[in-house]
């Protein structure tokens, strides 16, 4: 059976080759492309190396601290970014805006490449529009991942409260440990080795509305960086997943 490839083929740098990057790796042979640099802690000087400055766009999945300086290393060879790292945004935030706006390099950045979270994404906002009409209704929102996922909440967890925030009046912000009416309580549970799970909770003393996302493994999330990557090579600037999904 000959498989049609709709998208053109592409060279592939990895940052970072945790379990993420192995299978990042896997699915992006799979789908025809070529890694042609895998960076990891103990070879950082392959930053410099022609094969990774030969890379159409880099993957990047690596620690919270680190990510900024593996954006600058790959910005310096021209080398476009798809990255599922937080933690650089309040520091570097301008920083990289700036050099994607004004300086011609390509960051695609999202706290979740998941296909069905940005499809819940896209759920929750539409749903806090319509609560933020009936105020007889409490919002909350839990998160429950893998023990070893040490930060919390999630920046899937956070992009979400974001979200509802912005749409309903009667929440100013969102947080941990709350019992302020006015702020989105968000819970957070660590057990066994859960990918991910977020659940949202309208409760009213009528009902309870509930939506919730359960990844099954990181699958999803390895598919859709590779998505995003072939969405990068063909576009540039700050990009992130409601550029590549228009709903």
């Amino acid at each position: 059976m000959h498989h049609i490839i709709i998208y053109s083929y592409m060279k592939i740098a990895l940052i970072g080759y945790g379990k993420m990057g192995k299978m990042i790796e896997q699915i992006a042979k799979d789908r025809g492309h070529e890694i042609v640099s895998i960076i990891d802690i103990d070879n950082l000087e392959d930053f410099e190396s022609e094969a990774f400055a030969s890379a159409d766009v880099a993957i990047e999945f690596t620690a919270p601290q680190a990510a900024y300086g593996n954006y600058l290393k790959a910005f310096s060879k021209n080398v476009k970014v798809v990255s599922g790292s937080t933690g650089w945004m309040k520091e570097h935030g301008e920083d990289v805006k700036k050099m994607c706006s004004e300086g011609g390099q390509t960051l695609f950045w999202a706290s979740n490449f998941s296909i069905g979270v940005a499809i819940f994404a896209a759920v929750n906002r539409y749903l806090a529009k319509i609560m933020n009409q009936f105020p007889q209704y409490d919002v909350e929102m839990e998160e429950t991942h893998h023990v070893h996922k040490l930060d919390h909440p999630s920046g899937t967890a956070i992009t979400l409260a974001e979200q509802i925030v912005e749409n309903i009046d009667r929440k100013e912000a969102w947080a941990e440990d709350t019992t302020d009416p006015k702020l989105l309580r968000i819970d957070h549970i660590r057990r066994g080795e859960v990918p991910g799970i977020h659940t949202i909770r309208y409760d009213s003393d009528a009902d309870l509305i509930t939506i919730s996302h359960d990844a099954h493994s990181r699958k999803g999330f390895a598919l859709g960086a590779v998505l995003a990557a072939e969405y990068t090579k063909e576009h540039q600037g700050l990009l992130t997943i409601s550029d590549m999904f228009k709903f």
